[in-house]
């Protein structure tokens, strides 16, 4: 029986919203680190090769810890959020010039996942413990 198929713990909109986010930072970052595939093939693979694997690494983890959220797993809540408060200082460190965009779209992802992770409708979903 998955969580969905228990009235009791139905999957809450936040929850979801949280995840659905998350599994796309984790899309994101997969796309970013195979993008420095090039520069790991090519006259410099120390260049590239840790970034890759980095990016490609935290992508699967932002994956597995957004399929988790939405199963209702609680151990995936405390991952999600120290990734996003990650993301909202990185974000800033962004702010001014050609970057502001990017700044912005971090900053504004890793807000809406906290809000929507850490909303009463998906602590009470995930369990305080």
């Amino acid at each position: 029986m998955t969580p969905t198929d228990d009235p009791a713990r139905r999957v809450p909109v936040t929850v979801h919203v949280a995840a659905a986010l998350t599994a796309l930072e984790g899309l994101a970052f997969a796309v970013y680190g195979l993008s420095l595939l090039p520069a790991f093939v090519g006259g410099h693979p120390e260049a590239g090769s840790m970034s890759l694997l980095f990016f490609v690494a935290y992508a699967v983890f932002l994956g597995v810890c957004a399929w988790q959220l939405w199963r209702l797993r609680s151990w995936a809540r405390a991952p999600v959020v120290v990734a996003q408060l990650i993301q909202l200082l990185v974000g800033t460190s962004f702010w001014g010039g050609g970057t502001t965009p990017v700044a912005v779209v971090l900053v504004g992802v890793a807000a809406a996942v906290l809000v929507t992770l850490l909303h009463p409708r998906s602590l009470a979903a995930l369990g305080s413990g």
